[in-house]
């Protein structure tokens, strides 16, 4: 078994892994627990590592939706389950992906859409789209952006690619 770190030890190491990448509270939380740390001491290296803004949720939660969107391809509902799961505030988690702009998620989806289109084998049309819409709500995306996307492929002539 290790031995318990002290406060100090722990805002050090803590400090020293948010000045490398963003981290969220509940993170630093979880570790100090695999540490077996007591509450108390939890509290108050949480709120200096937040006083000297080496933990920020918002900028956290920024950067995370960021990240997932454009390198992970995921849609608005997966991020704010990932979000929920990392216990980042209702308010935050809203105001962040309320700023997810309409044509940069469109950019991602849109490119997806096509990419998967050419590997799914479907008897016809409607089960093509099936198979598309359920590929991109597992990903994340709401339904009417799909659909939506769906209709923009269905004006594009796909049969020249398909051959």
């Amino acid at each position: 078994m290790t031995k318990e770190k002290t406060e100090q030890e722990a805002y050090l190491q803590l400090a020293a892994v948010c000045a490398q990448a963003e981290h969220c509270e509940q993170e630093m939380r979880d570790k100090m627990k695999r540490w077996g740390m007591d509450i108390e001491a939890q509290n108050r290296v949480i709120e200096r590592l937040t006083n000297e803004r080496y933990i920020d949720n918002e900028r956290y939660a920024r950067a995370f939706v960021k990240d997932k969107v454009r390198y992970n391809k995921w849609g608005r509902r997966k991020v704010q389950q990932a979000l929920w799961m990392k216990r980042i505030d209702e308010d935050i988690q809203q105001r962040v992906l309320d700023e997810i702009d309409d044509e940069e998620y469109l950019k991602v989806l849109v490119p997806l859409l096509k990419q998967k289109r050419k590997s799914i084998k479907a008897a016809n049309d409607y089960e093509l789209n099936q198979k598309l819409v359920r590929f991109a709500l597992g990903r994340g995306f709401d339904y009417g952006i799909i659909r939506q996307c769906l209709d923009v492929d269905e004006d594009m002539d796909f049969d020249d690619e398909m051959d």
